[in-house]
């Protein structure tokens, strides 16, 4: 059966131990010492699951907002480096707010 990384996170230690002990891996070794953690690690890796969970952004348009962001650092630079402090703030702000956009939109 083929697992995801999030099924294998939500199994127990004991049915992780046992699904290890199922496999001839090199990286499930010594399943019976492992915590959890290291359990899905090793089965991932011996089952050929991906690590990470791909993490996708619904409803925007991320690169056109990466590249708002990336105008606005140039006039926080420019700003820096005229000391105005109003203008700093208010690019600061503006970037945090782009940037928060992506991150709610984030699944």
């Amino acid at each position: 059966m083929a697992y995801t990384y999030e099924e294998l996170k939500k199994k127990t230690v004991v049915q992780l131990r046992e699904l290890a002990a199922g496999l001839d891996h090199e990286a499930v070794k010594g399943h019976t010492q492992m915590n959890k953690e290291h359990l899905v690690d090793a089965l991932c890796t011996a089952l050929n699951v991906p690590h990470y969970k791909h993490h996708e952004v619904v409803g925007l348009n991320k690169t056109t907002i990466k590249g708002k962001i990336r105008e606005l650092k140039k006039q926080r630079d420019l700003a820096l480096a005229e000391h105005d402090h109003g203008e700093l703030k208010e690019v600061r702000r503006q970037i945090h707010q782009l940037k928060r956009q992506i991150h709610k939109a984030t699944v």
